[in-house]
């Protein structure tokens, strides 16, 4: 069998409270060894911490997403400072600018990330980062900040803001819009990217491929983003997935 890491899930999500342990089960069945799942806000944390605890594919990530901006306070920083020296993570995110949302404050988003960037190099962690219509800003930050890596995740962009993240070192985490034939500019990066910057994820529940449109979406899945990816790479699907699980084993510090 394959096997797989699923950069990107929040299966802390509510619509996985009736059947998460099944959701863990069907993920083994199909591979996933390992799961990513970052948090959104400060009370995602501890449900984030417990579930992650009592189950040896989930790894936790810590941070304060752009979107939820609204229920994030000042002391949150503070916190999640306390929060990574009392709590083991293998990242900081999600964390980001989304300029997509237009009741979304900027200058508030931007005091977040640049904390939490500097948070997570005090701390020798990478960053999950969410950029939507904000990737230049995003590349321009970390390249400014220094220090970082890590991954901006469902990457949207074009192929020249691709290639800044990889000159930074950094990785693009490819789901389930790579599936649908209608992104032809995604699907080309996809299919021509340098395989060491590949990044395979779900972002569960949200973002199903193509053939699970409209459905909750789950790490499971995963399995069909790898069919797509190797395709577009006219790659074998066991060498594509040995390559991104080995970049996310690095990039995380997955054992």
């Amino acid at each position: 069998m394959l096997e797989l890491t699923d950069s990107h899930a929040h299966i802390d999500d509510r619509s996985f409270d009736a059947d998460r342990d099944l959701m863990f089960a069907r993920a083994r069945e199909a591979g996933i060894r390992h799961i990513v799942v970052p948090a959104v806000d400060q009370a995602s944390w501890p449900r984030i911490a417990s579930i992650c605890a009592n189950h040896a594919q989930a790894h936790p990530a810590y941070g304060l997403h752009p979107m939820f901006l609204d229920q994030h306070r000042p002391e949150h920083l503070d916190e999640l400072v306390t929060q990574l020296q009392n709590h083991h993570a293998i990242a900081v995110g999600e964390i980001g600018l989304d300029f997509f949302l237009t009741d979304l404050d900027p200058a508030r988003q931007r005091e977040y990330f640049l904390r939490q960037l500097r948070i997570a190099r005090d701390f020798d962690l990478p960053v999950t980062v969410h950029a939507r219509r904000a990737m230049d800003e995003v590349t321009s930050t970390i390249k400014r900040i220094g220090g970082l890596r890590g991954v901006v995740h469902s990457f949207s962009g074009s192929l020249q803001q691709a290639e800044r993240l990889w000159e930074l070192g950094f990785h693009i985490g490819i789901g389930g819009p790579a599936t649908y034939e209608r992104a032809q500019r995604l699907r080309h990066i996809v299919g021509t990217m340098p395989i060491e910057h590949l990044l395979l994820e779900t972002d569960a529940p949200d973002q199903p491929d193509a053939l699970h449109r409209g459905q909750r979406n789950e790490p499971m899945r995963l399995a069909e983003i790898l069919r797509v990816v190797a395709l577009l790479r006219g790659e074998d699907a066991a060498a594509v997935a040995a390559a991104t699980t080995a970049n996310a084993r690095r990039l995380f510090k997955l054992d």
